[in-house]
């Protein structure tokens, strides 16, 4: 596939839940109550339970996964939290290709995140891929 600047990455969507969370968590052994126990996470001021950060850099590894292709290669991947995302809420990451480097073969994706109410952006990122 020939990849220019400004093209579009395809998105991808996930909508996690609270069992997604509770298991995600125990995978990443981050088992904080405020991921999966929704009155412990009201107790603490959120709106219920929220999704990890770890969880978001997976959402934009699988989008530059996607992005690359089948025998492509993440190379890195880099993000910051800006919201909290809730149990329930789907998020949706897409992007842009920001830069291609024509001799190393490397593509830059500019990556966000949205979801939640109002569709805010939940983080901010980017990937630089191999294509496949």
């Amino acid at each position: 596939m020939r990849v220019h600047t400004g093209q579009p990455v395809p998105p991808v969507e996930f909508t996690p839940d609270t069992v997604t969370l509770l298991r995600f968590g125990a995978v990443t052994r981050n088992a904080h109550r405020i991921h999966y126990d929704t009155g412990f996470a009201r107790s603490e001021g959120l709106d219920g339970p929220v999704v990890m950060a770890q969880l978001h850099g997976c959402l934009m590894h699988r989008a530059a996964m996607s992005f690359a292709g089948r025998d492509g290669q993440v190379l890195e991947v880099e993000w910051q939290n800006r919201a909290p995302a809730l149990a329930g809420e789907r998020l949706v990451v897409s992007g842009t290709v920001g830069a291609v480097d024509p001799v190393s073969g490397r593509v830059t994706l500019d990556l966000v995140e949205h979801g939640g109410r109002g569709d805010v952006v939940c983080c901010r990122g980017r990937a630089v891929v191999l294509m496949g």
